[in-house]
């Protein structure tokens, strides 16, 4: 943001739980970082239920449905930097961060074999539990499901 100080991110010192999941994805930098800034509704989110822009400081809002729940999710973005970084602000209910300012970061490097190394890393959760919860949704589903999207159709 032209001559905009950014407003600062959560402090999430007094919730240290939080996890790191590494994974090599098939898909390229640029591909990954448009699904995270402007196709989540292609992998993540409900079709049609995202309000978001690319945009640091900008609030979202996505809902996903699971188990035919629904379940909103609210942010905004802390960094970004096309086909390296996306840091964004995440917040739902129970049973999710419990409401909780978690901070996502995602890094993405270009590898060596082709496709890109991601590193995503979810920080200041309340709870141990909140993190492992996460850590295993990040790591066995959705994760494979994004990179299995974008590889589909070649």
């Amino acid at each position: 943001m032209t001559g905009t100080n950014p407003l600062p991110g959560p402090d999430v010192a007094a919730r240290p739980h939080g996890l790191a999941v590494e994974r090599v994805m098939k898909a390229s930098p640029e591909a990954l970082y448009r699904a995270w800034t402007e196709g989540f509704d292609t992998w993540f989110a409900e079709p049609g239920m995202v309000r978001m822009r690319a945009v640091v400081d900008e609030p979202f809002v996505f809902v996903t449905r699971h188990q035919d729940q629904l379940y909103p999710h609210y942010g905004r973005f802390l960094e970004l930097e096309p086909q390296r970084l996306v840091r964004l602000t995440w917040v739902t209910g129970a049973r999710g961060t419990d409401g909780a300012e978690t901070v996502v970061t995602v890094e993405l490097d270009p590898s060596p074999e082709g496709g890109t190394r991601l590193r995503l890393t979810h920080a200041g959760f309340y709870d141990r539990a909140g993190a492992e919860r996460h850590d295993n949704a990040w790591a066995d589903h959705v994760l494979p499901h994004l990179d299995d999207v974008l590889t589909a159709s070649g």
